[in-house]
């Protein structure tokens, strides 16, 4: 037992990341050093109802209590003593989507997830209204359509904010969010580190003639930046996190943040010039600019990183959904053998056999799209595997193109910014449960996107390790101490990482894969406009 470790737990000087991510909800407590003491997990997984993406945010309640009941366990059981003091705290979610809420506190409508691609007519009016890119996912967009739409609950909104945002309130009653999940709610003023005012009144205008009972601004969670004080844990939280009683109120939290703004503070990316990836349900990739594009780009978006610098962001809707089902779909097989499978073995065993494929995957085809994906103009995904009697049909080619199918729609938005606005990217940083499995993922990565990728030894912690250090970073920068000097001197001045460079025969088969990718992204349109999602109607 480590005695050190131990006295930081009973004097509170450790910090817990917690995220709500798309396929887990997970939990991570840290010392003083940086390094993990413990962490947790729970699986949940979203569902199609009524037209919507949601999750149950009762079920979100759980999984938090599960998650701290498995640290808490973790820390009795490891060091002898019960976990009632924390030195803070920080919640971090998949970013924007849709939470209104009434007077009273109470849901509007179900959480409708980034995952809806059914805004696309708010999302293009309010960027030329705005000359400035809003996706379908941000809250404005979603507020926009609810309003176009008519629907009767836009009356009553008394605060919007992100699944972020939520759970920070519950915890703490504040109503508050960290600024680069608040970029992605509404455009935010780069100089005054606030919602940008003139589009504030440009959609003041543009609503005029409801004659809602709010204003836009009312209506907004405020905005921090990290290091800020935001709110402490008051008791209906604590009890929120752990029914049993023995955590105390009073803990201060940091601002909560989205999973693009702790990814990139996991993989010291804050500083411009420097970008990161990151990989889960979804995929995407942060670059922070020096300079602002010359133009408005659909598949490019511009949030901010969590201390308010300009970031260019490419997001594409799918990623390892499909890849999750087909090793589920292994694992059902090894247990219908009469065997009981390790899952982490099984993934490395599958992911490994990718390294012996062809280069290009032997002329397979496969697109994930288990929803609408925004990079290629999909409102609806079907996922899709294809291949020809020519094909080279083998387990090593099939693992291959499951891997390089999660990265393509990627390389197509990350492509804008390479070869349109020529920015260079020296290197990218990578995490994400992908990226577990030593080499395989940082290989199909890199060449997906022909630039060396890096992986830290802390890729596997992922979001909730860097929603920890956000929270460390409030509680013991010195004054003036700007977060990426503190990861730089601090938090990251010795750490381990590996990178890997581009093969040259896996970018030219990635390139022939691509090929096929585009060409047959009408073989997925039909798959949407002919497999219906009910075959009983």
């Amino acid at each position: 037992m480590d005695q050190n470790i131990k006295q930081a737990i009973v004097k509170g000087e450790t910090s817990l990341g917690i995220e709500i991510g798309s396929t887990r909800i997970k939990a991570v407590l840290i010392d003083y050093n940086y390094e993990t003491i413990c962490s947790s997990s729970y699986e949940w997984e979203n569902q199609l109802i009524d037209g919507y993406w949601t999750y149950s945010l009762n079920e979100m309640i759980n999984g938090l209590q599960e998650i701290y009941r498995q640290i808490k366990q973790e820390v009795e059981n490891n060091y002898g003593v019960p976990l009632q003091k924390i030195g803070s705290i920080g919640c971090s979610a998949m970013m924007q989507g849709y939470i209104v809420l009434d007077q009273a506190g109470e849901l509007l409508v179900p959480f409708r997830t980034w995952r809806n691609a059914t805004t696309g007519t708010a999302a293009l009016e309010l960027t030329e209204q705005f000359q400035f890119k809003i996706p379908q996912r941000w809250s404005i967009a979603h507020l926009y359509q609810a309003i176009l739409n008519d629907e009767e609950h836009v009356n009553s909104i008394d605060y919007m904010t992100t699944l972020s945002g939520y759970i920070h309130w519950l915890l703490t009653g504040s109503k508050v969010l960290g600024i680069g999940d608040a970029s992605g709610m509404f455009p935010i003023d780069e100089s005054a580190l606030q919602y940008n005012e003139d589009m504030v009144k440009k959609f003041a205008d543009l609503i005029a003639d409801k004659d809602y009972p709010w204003h836009l601004k009312h209506i907004l969670p405020k905005v921090c930046t990290a290091g800020e004080h935001a709110g402490y844990l008051n008791e209906a939280g604590a009890r929120l996190l752990d029914p049993s009683g023995s955590l105390q109120a009073g803990i201060p939290l940091c601002p909560p943040e989205g999973d693009a703004g702790t990814g990139m503070v996991a993989t010291n990316s804050v500083k411009k010039r420097t970008g990161n990836i990151s990989v889960g349900t979804s995929i995407f990739a942060m670059i922070v600019l020096e300079k602002d594009l010359s133009t408005v780009y659909p598949e490019i978006d511009i949030v901010t990183t969590p201390d308010g610098s300009p970031v260019a962001m490419v997001l594409a809707n799918n990623c390892s959904s499909e890849i999750n089902a087909w090793l589920g779909l292994f694992r059902e097989f090894y247990e219908a053998m009469g065997l009981k499978p390790d899952m982490n073995q099984l993934f490395s065993v599958l992911f490994n056999k990718a390294l012996e494929a062809d280069a290009d995957g032997g002329g397979l085809l496969s697109y994930g799209y288990y929803s609408g994906e925004n990079i290629t103009g999909f409102a609806k995904g079907r996922p899709l595997f294809v291949r020809s009697p020519e094909s080279s049909f083998n387990l090593a080619n099939f693992m291959r193109v499951q891997l390089f199918t999660a990265f393509a729609a990627l390389r197509l938005g990350m492509d804008t910014l390479t070869l349109k606005e020529h920015i260079t990217i020296d290197r990218i940083l990578a995490h994400g449960g992908l990226f577990k499995t030593p080499l395989v993922g940082q290989k199909m990565c890199a060449a997906a996107l022909n630039v060396p990728v890096s992986v830290m030894s802390t890729a596997g912690e992922g979001g909730a390790w860097g929603m920890a250090i956000l929270a460390s970073y409030m509680a013991n920068k010195s004054q003036r101490e700007r977060l990426s000097d503190y990861l730089a001197t601090r938090v990251f001045n010795d750490a381990e990482g590996q990178e890997i460079y581009p093969d040259s025969a896996d970018v030219t088969g990635f390139a022939l894969f691509m090929k096929r990718y585009t060409e047959g992204l009408a073989i997925e349109q039909a798959a949407v406009d002919h497999f219906v999602e009910n075959w009983k109607r």
